[in-house]
């Protein structure tokens, strides 16, 4: 199986606090932790780690954290032929802040990864395709009006994008923020539509009808940054493998759950062992 992921690259900064702040409030006692981070590179990860072999068409700067955030991708066999080096631009930052409960605040600079350009695209994807929205839209539109197989958006985060994108896709994940988001807008073409709702699960709709529902296995929730992106991944190979929609479904929620278990994006990204373990568990 291959897949192409255009998406966005960053290093992560992870502190892990005994609060989140309120606005204006300063929280003290936390912790510092750097992880490979970005959308993109968090879903090509995924996707390579329970099998399938993954192209990331990405930038970065010209910097040493260029070469932490690549690290992983690198070990793991994800080909980076696609991602470019800006020399006037730097890597992307995500500043992260995680409580003891899992749940986390996040700001992205996005710095190489918004002068990205149409350029870096070949001129047809001819095999299945990831995107995000931590990139110009236009760019993104491009990538999706260039594919000519199976398509998957990632809504996140939610912004407005033209109909003939979302009509264009095969498959469409949101959480329940960005489901609100779009409304209506979501379910107009003929592909499924899945909306995550965290430990509550996810719900998967074919032109606003209900056709699948899963929730995950019950976790200790450590960091639930990269739990989204893992199912992402996860829900791309199992719709591409031919898993029928619930099992698909049970598979990313598991995914997800299992990347919910340890720190860090990247590093918390399941293996296909241990997805398959989680299940016949």
């Amino acid at each position: 199986m291959n897949i192409t992921v255009v998406g966005s690259i960053n290093l992560d900064l992870v502190a892990s606090a005994p609060s989140l702040p309120e606005p204006g409030e300063t929280v003290t006692g936390a912790t510092l932790a750097r992880h490979p981070g970005g959308k993109g590179a968090n879903q090509a990860l995924a996707a390579r780690k329970l099998g399938a072999e993954v192209l990331l068409i990405g930038r970065v700067g010209d910097d040493v954290m260029a070469d932490e955030a690549l690290a992983l991708l690198d070990a793991f066999g994800v080909e980076l032929s696609g991602v470019e080096t800006d020399v006037d631009a730097p890597t992307g930052v995500a500043l992260i802040a995680v409580d003891p409960s899992g749940e986390n605040q996040i700001v992205v600079a996005a710095g190489a990864n918004h002068t990205i350009t149409n350029a870096q695209l070949p001129a047809r994807i001819e095999s299945p395709l990831i995107v995000q929205l931590e990139l110009p839209i236009a760019m993104v539109e491009a990538a999706v009006g260039r594919a000519t197989a199976f398509v998957c958006a990632n809504l996140a985060p939610a912004q407005p994008v033209s109909e003939q994108l979302l009509r264009r896709c095969d498959l469409i994940v949101v959480n329940e923020i960005e489901a609100a988001f779009y409304g209506d807008l979501l379910h107009r073409g003929g592909g499924r539509v899945v909306v995550t709702c965290g430990a509550g699960g996810a719900t998967m709709f074919q032109r606003g009808e209900e056709v699948a529902r899963a929730v995950p296995p019950t976790v200790t929730a450590v960091d639930a940054t990269g739990a989204g992106d893992a199912f992402v991944g996860a829900i791309v190979v199992a719709m591409l493998e031919g898993m029928e929609p619930e099992a698909a479904l049970r598979f990313a929620c598991t995914a997800g759950a299992l990347a919910a278990t340890r720190a860090g994006a990247q590093p918390s990204l399941p293996s296909r062992d241990a997805v398959d373990a989680l299940q016949s568990a």
